[in-house]
C-alpha cells in the first residue's frame, strides 16, 4: 500500500508522545527528529523534509501544544495540517475553457504509464463529467504504442485519432480539426517519450505545445522511482512548463516520497494518481484524504465515493425490500459480492477504513478468494441458491467438484451465510421494533471481530470470508 512504511514510523512516534502525557521541548524535539528520518527514508527530498520539520516543530513547542490537556493529539494536528499544505491544501482540477475544445498534452518518459493514463483520463471525463474525449496518437517511434493507444481507448469507449507514423506536428493539426468537426469536447493528446531526457524529445514537444496551445500540459510520472520522478518533473518543467502531475503506480509504492515532493519542489500540484492497472483505478488527488492515509486514520470519504459510484442504488433497494419480506439467500451473497468486486482491491479499501490500515498492513489478502466464493455458488442449481438448507452431503461434492473447491470451502461459505442470515433476521426484527436497542448494540459490537474473516495465505480465518 501506498506510504506503509511512512505510515508505521509516524504512528510508532506518536504511539510514544500519547505514552508520555504531559510533552517538554525536549520530546518535540526528539519525536521530529524521528520524523525526519521517517521522511528521509520515505525518500522524500532533503530541503522539502528540512522545510516541513521545521515548520511543524515551530508550531509544536508552542505554549498552546506543550501546555494542552491532550498535547500528543496537537502534535499531530499540526502534522496532518503540515502534511496537507505541503500536498496542496486541495485538490486542483483541470479548468476547461469557454470555448471547446480543452486540450490536454500528456507528456513523460518511457514506462510511466502516458499511454494507458490517457486513456484513464478519458474515461475519467466521458464517465464522470459527460465529456465527448478524443485520444490522439502521436507517439510515433515507440514500436506498438499507436496499437496500446487503440486498445485502451477501445476498453474506454473513447476513439482514438491516429495517422500512422507520419510526423506528429501534423497528426496534432489533423486531430484538432477532427475535434472540431466531430463536437470532441476534450483533446488528449498521447505524445513520444524516451528513455532519457534529451533535445529532441524536447524539441518535438515544444512544437506541439506551439500548435496545439494546450489547455493544460500534464506531466505522468512513476511514483515508484521516488526522487528520480521529482528531478523528471523539474527538468520538463524547466523545458517544457508544465502545469499538472498524475503519479502513476502509487498502490505499489510503499514510500511515498513522489508525492510529497512534487509540488514543493515544482510548484506543480499533483490532479490524479493511478492506483492499478485497470482502466477505473484513477483517482483525483485530494491532498487531505491523503494525508489522513499517512497517518494512520483512513480515507473514508473515498470509500464512501467509491461505494455510491459503484454500488446501484435500484439495486440496494430491491435487496432492502426482498430481504425484508422473503429473506436473504445466495443470489444475494452472490450479487453483494460482485458490488464489492467492482470497488477495487480488499487491501486499499479496509486500509481506508480508519483504525484497520495498520492492522493490515501485513495481512496477506487472497483477492482470488471472491473468485472462489463465486465459483461455489455458481455451481448450485437456482434452487439450491434459494434455499440452501436443502444441501446435503451428495450436494456439497457435486458442487466442490463443479467449483474446483474442497467440501471444507463449501461448509465455510454456507456457514457464513447461515451468520449473515441471522444477523438479517435480527436487522429485520429491529427495524420492526422487536428487537431492543441494547441487544442490536450488541449483536453489532459483536461484529468488530469480523474483520478476522480477511483471507490470508491461500486459506480461510475466523468467519472464512473476505471482508
Amino acid at each position: 500500500m501506498a506510504f506503509e512504511g511512512l505510515s508505521e514510523k509516524l504512528n510508532g512516534v506518536f504511539k510514544r508522545l500519547k505514552n508520555k502525557g504531559k510533552l517538554n521541548e525536549s520530546d518535540v524535539k526528539t519525536a521530529m527528529r524521528e520524523v525526519k528520518m521517517a521522511l528521509l527514508e520515505a525518500d522524500v527530498s532533503y530541503k522539502v523534509v528540512k522545510d516541513f520539520v521545521s515548520k511543524v516543530s515551530e508550531r509544536a513547542v508552542g505554549e498552546e501544544v506543550l501546555n494542552s490537556l491532550t498535547p500528543a493529539q496537537q502534535v499531530i494536528k499540526i502534522v496532518n495540517d503540515e502534511l496537507i499544505a505541503l500536498m496542496g491544501e486541495s485538490n486542483a482540477k483541470i479548468n476547461f475553457p469557454n470555448k471547446p475544445p480543452c486540450i490536454v498534452m500528456m507528456c513523460g518518459l518511457q514506462g510511466s504509464g502516458k499511454t494507458t493514463h490517457s486513456a484513464k483520463l478519458a474515461k475519467y471525463f466521458k464517465e464522470k463529467q459527460s465529456k465527448r474525449p478524443l485520444l490522439v496518437a502521436c507517439d510515433v517511434y515507440r514500436p506498438a504504442a499507436i496499437d496500446q493507444l487503440k486498445i485502451v481507448g477501445e476498453k474506454a469507449g473513447v476513439p482514438v485519432y491516429e495517422m500512422g507514423q507520419i510526423n506528429p506536428r501534423k497528426i496534432v493539426k489533423e486531430a484538432l480539426k477532427h475535434a472540431g468537426d466531430h463536437g470532441n469536447d476534450l483533446v488528449i493528446l498521447d505524445t513520444a517519450g524516451r528513455l532519457h531526457i534529451d533535445e529532441e524529445l524536447m524539441k518535438e514537444l515544444s512544437d506541439i505545445k506551439k500548435i496545439a496551445e494546450p489547455n493544460e500540459i500534464v506531466l505522468v510520472v512513476d511514483a515508484m522511482t521516488g526522487q528520480d520522478a521529482v528531478n523528471v518533473a523539474e527538468s520538463f518543467d524547466k523545458t517544457l512548463g508544465i502545469d499538472s502531475v498524475i503519479l502513476t503506480k502509487l498502490d505499489s509504492d510503499t514510500r511515498g516520497g513522489a508525492a510529497l515532493s512534487v509540488l514543493a519542489v515544482t510548484g506543480k500540484p499533483i490532479k490524479f494518481v493511478g492506483i492499478g492497472e485497470k482502466l477505473d483505478e484513477f483517482e483525483v488527488f485530494h491532498p487531505e484524504r491523503m494525508a489522513s492515509r499517512i497517518l494512520g486514520m483512513g480515507d473514508m470519504l473515498t470509500l464512501i465515493e467509491k461505494a455510491s459510484e459503484n454500488v446501484d442504488e435500484e439495486d440496494a433497494k430491491r435487496l432492502a425490500k426482498k430481504v425484508t419480506e422473503k429473506g436473504f439467500d445466495l443470489n444475494d451473497l452472490l450479487s453483494q459480492l460482485k458490488q464489492i468486486q467492482k470497488m477495487g482491491s480488499i487491501k486499499s479499501l479496509i486500509g481506508m477504513i480508519p483504525g484497520l490500515g495498520n492492522q493490515i498492513k501485513d495481512a496477506d489478502i487472497d483477492e482470488r478468494q471472491f473468485t472462489r466464493l463465486e465459483a461455489i455458488i455458481q455451481s448450485m442449481t437456482p434452487n439450491e441458491r434459494e434455499k440452501p438448507n436443502i444441501i446435503n452431503p451428495n450436494r456439497k461434492r457435486r458442487i466442490a467438484s463443479g467449483s474446483g473447491t474442497k467440501i471444507e470451502d463449501v461448509n465455510r461459505l454456507l456457514k457464513q451465510y447461515d451468520q449473515m442470515n441471522k444477523m438479517m433476521k435480527q436487522m429485520k426484527n429491529f427495524s420492526k421494533g422487536k428487537m431492543g436497542r441494547k441487544k442490536m448494540r450488541n449483536m453489532l459490537g459483536g461484529l468488530g471481530g469480523g474483520m478476522s474473516g480477511i483471507p490470508g495465505n491461500g486459506g480461510y480465518h475466523g468467519s472464512g470470508m473476505p471482508f
